[in-house]
């Protein structure tokens, strides 16, 4: 009896320390959600995307990507679609690539390189590379962005916000 006592005593003591532990890391790795700076932009941000059989040039300048986790990143971009039919053009502005599965919007999005298009509805619809919608997020609307950019990343406490002027889309990994 004395040797189940003395045993479950260091049970007890070791789930005290060792569980508070396990949860303070998993939340640290969980937030550790990063925008990446302009000059590092450069070395993950393709020139051009191609999309539903052309290929466009990459506004560097409207460009964002995050690390949403350890070796984990997403990558957005507005393209010029100035060559792009009309069709095309008007539900396409830009690339979305991830290289983990990620939720955008609480919607379920898999590895991979996408088109994306805010609507005027009120929501982010992501295309496969044939020009398919696969996913339509509702966006948000921020009215508290006072210089609206064309298109951004934020860090947020689950995630990153991306944004396109003051409408967002929550993305997080999965």
């Amino acid at each position: 009896m004395q040797i189940i006592k003395r045993y479950a005593t260091y049970f007890i003591f070791a789930v005290a320390f060792i569980v508070p532990l396990c949860l303070t890391a998993n939340g640290q790795s969980k937030r550790n959600y990063e925008v990446l700076a302009e000059s590092a932009l450069a070395k993950v941000v393709p020139t051009s995307f191609y999309f539903a059989g052309q290929s466009a040039e990459t506004q560097m300048r409207n460009a964002a990507a995050a690390q949403i986790g350890r070796d984990r990143f997403v990558i957005a971009g507005l393209v010029d679609t100035s060559g792009y039919s009309t069709e095309i053009s008007g539900k396409y502005e830009g690339f979305l690539i991830t290289d983990s599965p990620i939720n955008v919007g609480g919607k379920p999005l898999g590895t991979g390189a996408y088109g994306f298009g805010f609507s005027k509805e009120g929501k982010l619809n992501i295309f496969d590379l044939s020009s398919k919608q696969i996913l339509s997020a509702p966006a948000k609307f921020d009215d508290g962005v006072r210089r609206p950019r064309p298109l951004e990343m934020v860090r947020a406490d689950n995630g990153v916000k991306l944004y396109k002027g003051k409408s967002f889309v929550l993305i997080s990994p999965r």
